[in-house]
C-alpha cells in the first residue's frame, strides 16, 4: 500500500541528524519508468557515458509487466523493479524512491523520462553541482525538444487565479547557477535525499499528469528549496508515450488538474477554471472529438470521486 509519508516542517539542520553526504561522493540514481517503451529507454541508456569516475545506477521501474523486451537490456548497474500491475507515473516513481532509499539514503536521485536522452558532457556536471550547492533539495533542469526549442525552464504557480505555468526563468539571469521556483517538471527532477529525514513520495492519488507540482509544493511548504538550473539539460521529445492514447492522455490530464486546483486554490477560482473546462471540452466535440471526450471522462471522474 502506498502512502505519503508524513513529515514536519523541515529546517536545513534537519539533515545533521544523518550521516554526512560529504564524506564521500554521492551515487547517482537514475529513475524511470517503463511503459512499452523499451526502445526509447535504450536510447537513455546509450546517453549516459559508461568511462566516467562517477558512481551512479540505473533503476526501471516496468510498468507494464507483459513487456518482455526490457529483460534483453545489457548495461552494467541496472536494477528493473517490476510493478505488480500499471502503478501510473507518481505509484511507479514511489516503489523505486522506495528501493533506492533501503540502498542509500543520501543519494542523488534523477527521475527522468523514459523519452529523454542526456547531451554529451552532462553526467560529470550533476555532482559538482550538488557538492556545490548543498543546500537545495530538489532540482529541475533545462529540457529542450530535439530540435533544441526550449521545452521547460522553470515553472511558477500564481495561487489567486489558479494558474500553472511553465515560464522561461532562466533566460532572466542567465548567469546564476539555480534559480528558486515554484515547480518543476518530474521529467527531469533530481532529488538530494540527504535533506529528507524519510523516503520523499508522490502523492498515490495522482495516477498521470501534476504530480510533479503536487510534489514539489508540497515539500516546499515543509522548508525544501526547490530550483531550476541551466548548468545541464536534457533532450526530451514530448508525448511520444502519451500521445498513442489521446483520449486516455486528456481524462487523466483533465482529472489530475482539477484535484490539483481543488487542493491549492479556493471556491471561486476552482468553480471558475472548471466551467471554463467545460465549455471548452464541449466546443472540441466537434473540433479533435478525441481529446474532447478524454476531457470529459477526466471531468465525470473527478466528479464521481467528490459527489
Amino acid at each position: 500500500m502506498y502512502h505519503i509519508a508524513e513529515q514536519t516542517a523541515v529546517s536545513y539542520t534537519d539533515s545533521q541528524n544523518k550521516p554526512s553526504a560529504s564524506q564521500k561522493a554521492s551515487v547517482i540514481y537514475f529513475l524511470t519508468v517503463n511503459y512499452y517503451s523499451t526502445p526509447l529507454i535504450e536510447q537513455l541508456l546509450r546517453s549516459i557515458p559508461t568511462n566516467l569516475d562517477i558512481s551512479y545506477k540505473i533503476v526501471i521501474v516496468n510498468n507494464s509487466i507483459e513487456d518482455s523486451t526490457l529483460q534483453q537490456l545489457q548495461t552494467p548497474f541496472l536494477q528493473i523493479l517490476q510493478a505488480p500491475t500499471n502503478l501510473g507515473f507518481g505509484k511507479a516513481c514511489n516503489l523505486g524512491l522506495h528501493w533506492i532509499y533501503s540502498q542509500d539514503s543520501n543519494a542523488i536521485v534523477w527521475i527522468i523520462n523514459p523519452d529523454t536522452y542526456l547531451p554529451e558532457n552532462t553526467l560529470e556536471k550533476v555532482p559538482v553541482f550538488f557538492q556545490s550547492h548543498p543546500e537545495v533539495s530538489i532540482l529541475g533542469t533545462l529540457i529542450y525538444t530535439p530540435t533544441g526549442d526550449i521545452w521547460f525552464a522553470g515553472g511558477r504557480f500564481v495561487p489567486k487565479r489558479g494558474a500553472i505555468v511553465s515560464i522561461d526563468l532562466l533566460s532572466c539571469d542567465p548567469e546564476a547557477t539555480y534559480i528558486p521556483c515554484d515547480w518543476v517538471s518530474g521529467c527531469s527532477l533530481l532529488l538530494n535525499l540527504h535533506h529528507f529525514q524519510t523516503c520523499p513520495q508522490f502523492d498515490p492519488a495522482y495516477f498521470l499528469y501534476y504530480e510533479d507540482f503536487d510534489f514539489c509544493r508540497r515539500y516546499a511548504m515543509q522548508g525544501h528549496q526547490i530550483s531550476i538550473t541551466s548548468q545541464f539539460a536534457v533532450i526530451h521529445q514530448p508525448s511520444s508515450i502519451t500521445n498513442r492514447h489521446i483520449a486516455q492522455k486528456y481524462k487523466h490530464s483533465t482529472y489530475s488538474y482539477l484535484f490539483t486546483l481543488e487542493r491549492y486554490t479556493n471556491s471561486f477560482i476552482f468553480l471558475m477554471r472548471f466551467g471554463r473546462l467545460l465549455f471548452y471540452a464541449f466546443i472540441l466535440l466537434v473540433l479533435k472529438p478525441q481529446t474532447a471526450l478524454g476531457k470529459l471522462a477526466g471531468i465525470f471522474y473527478y466528479l464521481r470521486r467528490v459527489l
